[in-house]
């Protein structure tokens, strides 16, 4: 099935549509807001499908993920609640869902921070270290398949100008 903004006739009404609201909006910055949406929408997809056979949503299996590097990068192998949430890029209820969820499941403990007795830490179990492990090739072997048709310098390429994006989004809040 082909993606609405691929049908000339479509796109060409949601443009006028937009510009409608906002005069000023450059038409192509627009295509490249619907593509990247579009192409993020459906590599976080594949990312979901690489862990369907874990059980896990696949929000949940990248906290898995983080600890699972925090400990591999020789970091404490500890993180505590709000540094997950960083990384994701979720609130910390959500996130404190995320882990009640897979502490209920066995795959982490929470542990008070000693230096910090108010505060949680989070670890994997060995559970939740072997679901990662058993997992981790195939969900990156299936991300990695996205950037595949590109060259190498085109890799760079794209990895320079999504920095630039990036860089220009975050200065913008």
């Amino acid at each position: 099935m082909s993606h609405w903004l691929h049908d000339k006739q479509k796109r060409d009404k949601w443009t006028t549509f937009a510009q409608t609201l906002n005069p000023d909006l450059d038409a192509q910055a627009l295509r490249l807001m619907d593509e990247f949406r579009v192409v993020s929408r459906a590599i976080y997809h594949m990312g979901e499908q690489s862990v369907d056979d874990a059980g896990l949503s696949f929000a949940q299996y990248r906290v898995l993920m983080h600890l699972f590097f925090a400990e591999q990068m020789g970091d404490r192998g500890i993180l505590n609640p709000s540094e997950i949430s960083d990384r994701q890029g979720v609130s910390r209820n959500t996130m404190s869902s995320f882990i009640r969820n897979l502490e209920d499941e066995g795959l982490v403990e929470r542990s008070l921070d000693p230096s910090d007795r108010r505060r949680f830490n989070i670890s994997l179990t060995e559970a939740g270290r072997a679901l990662v492990s058993q997992h981790a090739r195939q969900h990156l072997e299936t991300i990695g398949q996205s950037f595949r048709i590109l060259s190498a310098q085109e890799q760079e390429t794209l990895l320079a100008l999504l920095k630039k994006v990036r860089e220009q989004a975050t200065a913008v809040r």
